[in-house]
């Protein structure tokens, strides 16, 4: 008896060390931030391995991406290595970020259908002000953890 009572409290400790660890890599994402060139954007993070592989990424240094405009909807840059990809055919607005061919992100100001993994979506900047953001030419992103 003694035995089965000491199994269901490890495997019950293992469980609640499994929750916390999931609890800390929500809380990273949550935690990172986003800047459009010296402008602070908020953003809702996606729930997934390529947000968590990113977290992860800027939790070490800020993660600074030059950007180019492309096809007159979205700014394009690289991520200097490749992230988990969860490809999916969707339609996306001005306000959302994707990860495009695993390395590349894309912040958009205009809209495309495509096959991307979404990384988040810019909640705090109407589909006016994010072209007015990404719409005049090349960019400079920068991703990194909040010192909050």
């Amino acid at each position: 008896m003694k035995t089965l009572i000491s199994m269901l409290l490890v495997l019950a400790l293992l469980c609640a060390g499994i929750g916390l660890a999931e609890t800390g890599s929500e809380q990273e994402a949550e935690a990172m931030k986003l800047w459009i060139g010296e402008t602070a954007v908020a953003v809702a993070w996606e729930d997934n391995d390529a947000v968590r592989a990113l977290s992860a990424m800027v939790a070490e240094q800020p993660l600074t991406i030059e950007m180019s405009m492309y096809g007159g909807f979205e700014q394009v840059g690289s991520i200097g290595t490749e992230l988990p990809r969860s490809d999916v055919q969707t339609t996306i607005r001005a306000g959302d970020i994707a990860l495009y061919a695993g390395n590349q992100m894309v912040v958009f100001y205009g809209s495309n259908s495509w096959a991307y993994t979404r990384l988040g979506r810019v909640t705090d900047k109407t589909a006016g002000e994010m072209a007015a953001l990404l719409s005049h030419g090349d960019v400079t992103i920068t991703v990194s953890i909040s010192e909050e």
